[in-house]
C-alpha cells in the first residue's frame, strides 16, 4: 500500500499518504504528544504508518502477543479527530477501497464512499480478510473498541 498514490481529487477523493515504513519510536512519541498535548506520554503502543492533512493512522498495539497485522487501526488528527478505523491492518485496505479515508472513517457516520477500483484491486491482492464494506469494518471496529476515544481523551492535557 505504501507505493500507492491516493487521489485527493480536489476534496472528493481520499487525503491519505501511506509511508514506506513505520515512523521511528521517537517520531511516534512526538506524534502522540502533539495529538494529546501531554509531554509525558510514550508512543510505544502505536506504529504510525501514514498521514493526511490533519493527522494520521496508526496501528494501536493493544492485542498482546498478536502480530502487527492483527492490531487495530486508529486515527488521531491535529484538530481532535480520533477513533478506530479498522479492527486489523488487514481489514484497513478495504476502507479506502470503498472510498473512505482514515479521517472520514472517524469523523462521519455516513460511511457511503465512492468505491475505487484501483484500491479495491490492491486490497484484493494484499488483505488477508474477506472484502467487506467500509461501513461494516468501521462500525465493527468501533463496537470492538468502544472506549478508545474516551481513553485518548483522558490522556489529553
Amino acid at each position: 500500500m505504501a507505493a500507492t498514490e491516493f487521489g485527493h481529487d480536489e476534496g472528493n477523493g481520499i487525503d491519505f499518504e501511506p509511508y514506506a515504513a513505520f515512523d521511528s519510536a521517537e517520531e511516534t512519541t512526538d506524534w502522540l504528544r502533539s495529538r494529546t498535548g501531554n509531554p509525558g506520554l510514550d508512543g510505544g503502543a502505536y506504529r504510525v504508518f501514514g498521514q493526511d492533512g490533519t493527522g494520521g493512522p496508526a496501528l494501536w498495539c493493544v492485542r498482546p502477543g498478536h502480530p502487527l497485522v492483527e492490531q487495530p487501526v486508529v486515527f488521531m488528527g491535529s484538530e481532535g479527530a480520533c477513533g478506530v478505523v479498522a479492527g486489523s491492518l488487514s481489514d484497513f485496505p478495504w476502507v479506502p477501497a470503498d472510498g473512505i479515508g482514515p479521517m472520514e472513517a472517524v469523523e462521519y457516520d455516513d460511511l457511503a464512499g465512492r468505491p475505487d477500483p484501483v484500491l479495491a484491486e490492491l486490497a484484493e491482492r494484499h488483505a488477508t480478510t474477506p472484502r467487506r464494506l467500509a461501513r461494516e469494518i468501521v462500525l465493527g471496529a468501533r463496537a470492538e473498541f468502544p472506549g478508545y476515544v474516551r481513553d485518548v481523551e483522558a490522556l489529553c492535557r
